[in-house]
């Protein structure tokens, strides 16, 4: 019986099979498509999850392949403002096409040990008190002590689990291709910034490898998302916005998104999970998609491998549904604003023009920066000091850095007062003494990822904690 099926394997799904494989949790990813997907969906990662990345010792392999840019609010529904600092040591945004982090991902994944089968699809499931049973495609069976279905927002897990999916349909579509063009780029650049004057949701320009990325609304939502559009059908709609179709031929890839905004009303139904956009769709304002699933994975992966292991303490496995879907409700309402926000008409340009404004207030825009970055969450751990239930930014130690300790994917106790102990747990947690003079706190307790769920100096306080995110003492 293999520990953990995943079903789907794009970045929420070779996120989750690494940090499975970190605890030695046996581990097969089922993805459908023989082959990689070439399509540039997502453009770039948030400061949330860089620091997610350099907590398992990954992020340089990113930064070879992409591009840093100042993060703050940036763009929130295209409003140009200057960005703001916010509170980690990775204050940008990493610019990297999506299938660059699928690759990257993948073999991360594989390096640890994890099988990935291609071209495996999952066509149903059964489940009982130990296990489930999983039928793919070519009639074969698998049988897994766990399943967890990343497999997109069509997802087909969620709907053989019976999984409500409410929410609001989509009411427009845009078409994206990544394309080749005759235009001189000079000229490109003027037609498209004078289009964009009155439609944000147009737009072209270069991608890199001789290629454009355009963007450009479709003429209606089609009853098929899945069916690509034609060039034709592109280059009609760049006509009908833009007055030329900029000359594009030769397209890399052509696919639809829509404004689709649908949360699974479950997260889990016995030994079956959800992750990722199988959980959540919205629109891609602010680039929040993949950085979402990702997090998704970072929040589930120990979790889960503690109840492979054994040492899970009750209930740790629904704080999963009970910490990430109200993020996902939050990112899912702030999506919605945007769309709002960037509507021609005389209504919605009103709240338009007083955020405008509003935004000039520093306080306000880092609030939104931080809800795009992903740095503002704050779990329900319980009281206490503001940064409990927060996560912990890489802070400069006596003897590095904190996250240089992170990489294995275990608790820690960051101990300034050197006078603590974490025996009885110490095959989950380790124990660092050292200091810095960026923590106001005598010592704090990490999850593995990376939140604090104890703050202070007593000893038996923090042993009345430990149980609780981590199990009895051993």
């Amino acid at each position: 019986m293999i520990d953990v099926l995943i079903s789907g394997g794009g970045p929420t799904g070779m996120m989750l099979a690494g940090e499975l494989r970190l605890h030695g949790v046996d581990v097969l990813v089922l993805e459908r498509d023989a082959e990689p997907s070439p399509a540039v969906r997502s453009l770039g990662l948030h400061p949330r999850s860089i620091e997610i990345l350099d907590q398992r010792g990954l992020l340089d392999r990113f930064l070879a392949h992409g591009q840093t840019y100042p993060s703050g609010v940036g763009r929130f529904a295209a409003i140009e403002k200057p960005p703001v600092p916010l509170d980690t040591a990775h204050d940008y945004v990493l610019g990297i096409p999506q299938p660059v982090t699928d690759r990257l991902l993948t073999e991360h994944a594989a390096e640890l040990g994890a099988q990935i089968r291609r071209g495996a699809e999952v066509t149903g499931l059964d489940q009982d008190d130990d296990g489930v049973d999983v039928e793919l495609a070519d009639g074969s069976r698998l049988r897994s002590r766990w399943l967890v279905g990343c497999d997109g927002g069509r997802s087909l897990v969620r709907r053989l689990l019976g999984i409500d999916f409410p929410g609001e349909p989509a009411s427009t579509e845009w078409i994206l291709g990544e394309v080749r063009v005759t235009m001189p780029t000079d000229e490109l650049t003027e037609i498209s910034n004078r289009v964009r004057r009155t439609h944000k949701g147009f737009g072209i320009g270069p991608s890199g490898d001789g290629l454009h990325r355009g963007v450009v609304p479709a003429s209606s939502v089609s009853e098929d998302r899945s069916v690509p559009p034609t060039l034709e059908e592109f280059r009609a709609q760049l006509r009908a916005y833009a007055g030329t179709d900029f000359g594009v031929h030769s397209p890399r890839s052509l696919s639809r998104f829509t404004d689709a905004t649908r949360l699974a009303e479950r997260y889990r139904v016995g030994r079956v999970l959800l992750a990722g956009d199988a959980a959540h769709v919205h629109p891609p304002l602010g680039g929040q998609g993949l950085n979402l699933g990702i997090q998704d994975a970072f929040n589930l992966g120990w979790k889960l491998a503690a109840e492979v292991e054994g040492w899970a303490p009750d209930a740790l496995l629904d704080t999963y549904a009970a910490e990430r879907r109200p993020v996902a409700g939050e990112v899912l309402s702030l999506t919605r604003a945007q769309s709002e926000l960037l509507s021609p008409e005389p209504g919605p340009q009103a709240p338009r023009r007083l955020l405008t404004e509003l935004m000039d207030f520093e306080d306000v825009s880092r609030f939104l920066a931080e809800k795009i970055a992903g740095t503002g969450i704050r779990y329900d751990v319980g009281d206490g000091p503001a940064l409990l239930g927060r996560r912990l930014r890489d802070l400069p130690l006596s003897r590095g850095r904190l996250y240089d300790l992170t990489r294995r994917g275990r608790g820690l106790l960051l101990d300034q007062t050197g006078a603590l102990s974490v025996a009885g747990w110490t095959d989950r947690v380790d124990h660092v003494a050292d200091v810095s003079s960026e923590l106001d706190a005598p010592a704090v307790l990490l999850r593995p990822d990376g939140h604090v769920v104890w703050i202070g100096d007593d000893q038996d306080d923090l042993c009345a904690h430990l149980p609780t995110w981590f199990g009895p003492a051993r």
